[in-house]
């Protein structure tokens, strides 16, 4: 299942070159000192990963919750099916109704904080930068979290928001180094490929769910049981 995250976090460093690209652009780095600017980034991306983690931790507890109400492993399918809807609906869909309204407030104090931190050099202020930018809206990340909610379980989804950081740092660095290195009719050719790759990894979480037996890509419902309570009895043994 994580091989997914990574995949949505590579595709979605192209998103957001568009979207997180202008903070990473004027990053208020050490640009005389290479390896000071280097360990600047590296805050930075920190930042990002840490806060993606505590939110995948939050829907991996959602998901959690889901699995002892009885979904147990059939939410991966639903979750698939989720993501595959979400991509086919037209975005003036969700522009009628916008879910993130009433997050505005929360939103709109995080950009201001960014704001002022931006003309801080000091990296306690690129690893606070990082720790923001990690909570703006973002339609990759929420397509992340979903699969997030499929792990059902906490720790499990903060290791799958974790590698989907990961995925982004790469381009996020080389944006950063060579500034906006992708023309915008690249960027936009990339982005119409990326709900391709979004249905194929909705079919991935579907088949997971459905338990076929197929190694790695369908196992059967008793391997995924066995697997969740493994996950439970290293918890159990570690908080004695």
């Amino acid at each position: 299942m994580f091989y997914s995250a990574l995949i949505l976090g590579l595709l979605g460093s192209f998103h957001c070159i568009g979207m997180c690209g202008p903070i990473a652009f004027v990053l208020p780095l050490n640009r005389e000192n290479n390896f000071k600017k280097a360990g600047q980034i590296s805050l930075y991306h920190l930042g990002r990963l840490l806060s993606y983690s505590f939110i995948g931790l939050i829907f991996g507890l959602i998901g959690k919750g889901l699995f002892l109400m009885g979904f147990q492993q059939r939410i991966s399918i639903l979750v698939g099916v989720l993501m595959i809807v979400i991509v086919l609906i037209p975005a003036r869909v969700f522009n009628r109704y916008n879910f993130s309204k009433p997050l505005y407030s929360f939103i709109g104090k995080v950009k201001s904080n960014l704001g002022k931190l931006l003309k801080n050099k000091s990296n306690k202020a690129l690893f606070t930068i990082g720790i923001l930018n990690g909570f703006l809206p973002c339609g990759l990340v929420y397509m992340a979290l979903v699969g997030s909610i499929a792990t059902g379980h906490s720790t499990l989804g903060a290791l799958y928001m974790f590698i989907f950081g990961l995925g982004t740092v790469p381009l996020m660095t080389t944006a950063v180094y060579l500034g906006n290195i992708l023309s915008i009719s690249i960027r936009t050719k990339i982005q119409k490929v990326i709900p391709v790759f979004v249905i194929l990894i909705g079919i991935l979480f579907i088949l997971r769910g459905m338990g076929l037996g197929i190694p790695y890509i369908s196992p059967s419902d008793a391997s995924l049981t066995i697997s969740n309570n493994s996950v439970e009895c290293v918890d159990i043994n570690s908080s004695d």
